[in-house]
């Protein structure tokens, strides 16, 4: 490791009580998932990778519901682009953000430290990630979403710059691609004036690079490319990533009725 570097945190190498919990966020069971991430994060008060994945949990688990991770979603220009029905589940938000804070505390501590510290920037990716995510899809609140969704990206890159293996950061950069390239032309060029940029071919190929080699997000980015496959028309991609994603997760039934759907097999929908 270079001089001056941060030690490695839970987030660059294998820790099996956060691999478990993600295991069981990528089933849909996210009260244990919960646990994990809270019963580590409690006895690892110093690393912020613990609170920022117990954000995710309250995040996923509001997509779940919302049926965003779908391709009754993706495949609907109006809800792609516009966000859900309705409102989220305001207690669920209040402790996604409740987590997201504590994270983002200990995270910009470790930053003042040390600003290349790897730990601290992935922490910092995922979470101005998934605030742009929530802001954008959830609370439609799309030019604040974007404020965080450029954030996310410069925080990935920085992370990127010093330790290329931390595939999990292709994500934010991918997927803040493939969405701003999937916006009208006259929107893309309003929004190229001020530094937003995107291009969904080079999207999805940054989701394949976090699919290929991400260590906590790869489950996700597979799920995310395939529904972009899939509003590509690219059949095969989106059948392959959901085939790996059953096989792998044989408990979900997010997985299973997505993988059905591709099939063009009665749809086993997802208990919400």
């Amino acid at each position: 490791m270079p001089a001056g570097e941060a030690a490695e945190g839970a987030a660059l190498h294998h820790v099996p009580e956060l691999e478990a919990g993600y295991r069981f966020l990528y089933e849909q069971r996210f009260p244990e998932a919960r646990e994990r991430f809270e019963t580590w994060s409690a006895t690892h008060p110093a690393d912020p990778f613990g609170e920022v994945s117990l954000a995710a949990s309250f995040l996923f688990e509001e997509f779940f519901h919302q049926g965003v991770m779908t391709s009754d979603y993706f495949l609907n220009d109006e809800r792609f682009l516009k966000g859900i029905e309705g409102s989220p589940n305001a207690e669920r938000m209040r402790a996604f953000h409740k987590a997201l804070d504590r994270a983002r505390e200990v995270a910009a501590g470790l930053l003042k430290k040390n600003p290349r510290d790897p730990e601290a920037l992935f922490t910092m990716t995922l979470a101005s990630g998934m605030e742009s995510n929530a802001l954008s899809i959830l609370e439609k609140k799309n030019i604040e979403g974007l404020r965080r969704l450029r954030e996310a990206n410069n925080f990935a890159e920085r992370l990127l710059a010093i330790r290329p293996d931390a595939a999990d950061a292709w994500l934010a950069l991918g997927s803040a691609n493939y969405v701003i390239g999937c916006l009208g032309a006259a929107t893309r060029f309003f929004l190229w004036f001020g530094g937003y940029h995107g291009d969904r071919v080079l999207g999805m190929q940054q989701l394949e690079k976090a699919a290929a080699g991400g260590r906590y997000l790869s489950p996700y980015a597979k799920m995310l490319l395939a529904l972009a496959a899939r509003r590509e028309g690219q059949e095969d991609l989106a059948r392959r990533q959901l085939l790996e994603l059953t096989r792998d997760y044989p408990a979900s039934p997010l997985f299973a009725a997505e993988y059905a759907r591709v099939q063009a097999r009665p749809n086993p929908r997802p208990s919400r």
